[in-house]
């Protein structure tokens, strides 16, 4: 940790190394490589390519399984994208839905240029559209306590804005074929393929 910034690779896996039973949908870029370094599993839901949704179809799968835990993890500049489902998620209060935003102020599939949340309080907004349960995480302790209840369930629905550091980790890139993508979740859920 530098400057009160958590390593966002270690502090993934660190929130997903008890992971239970949790769906996981991850973001555009960093933090699919990131989910991915922490151990690809058929429970993941990598969202290639649709910045911004990433809160809305974790929102989605979390009311159509409400007994499972499911976990967004996302970065600032997605989140800041798909603001509104914060809304829709202050509405509907999934009790199974945790939105993790992998903080690190830039927008870093685009060229790290500075992202609005040197001005913008993610968690505040969070707030302010009725997910009550919306804190900043920076530290070790903070990131222990998320983790030790990722995937409990009953926690949300919350959101955790994970301060990280701007470092470049090398990218995994998971499977990125659609449809098998789509097939292996289903069966996961004990769905059929189609």
């Amino acid at each position: 940790m530098s400057s009160n910034r958590l390593n966002r690779r270690q502090a993934v896996a660190r929130l997903l190394e008890n992971r239970g039973n949790a769906l996981v949908v991850t973001g555009l870029g960093s933090s699919t490589y990131d989910v991915a370094a922490a151990g690809d599993d058929p429970r993941n839901f990598y969202l290639w390519g649709a910045m911004g949704g990433t809160a809305a179809l974790a929102l989605g799968l979390a009311l159509a399984q409400p007994d499972v835990p499911v976990v967004a993890v996302t970065g600032d500049g997605e989140m800041l994208m798909g603001l509104g489902s914060f809304s829709t998620v202050g509405l509907a209060q999934p009790a199974n839905l945790t939105i993790v935003v992998l903080d690190n102020g830039l927008y870093g599939e685009t060229g790290a240029q500075q992202s609005h949340t040197a001005t913008t309080d993610l968690a505040a907004a969070a707030r302010a559209c009725g997910i009550q349960d919306a804190a900043v995480v920076s530290t070790g302790a903070e990131l222990e306590r998320l983790a030790a209840t990722v995937a409990a369930p009953g926690q949300g629905p919350r959101v955790r804005i994970v301060k990280i550091d701007v470092a470049e980790n090398a990218r995994l890139v998971p499977l990125r074929e659609g449809a098998h993508a789509k097939v292996r979740f289903r069966q996961a859920l004990g769905l059929s393929a189609e």
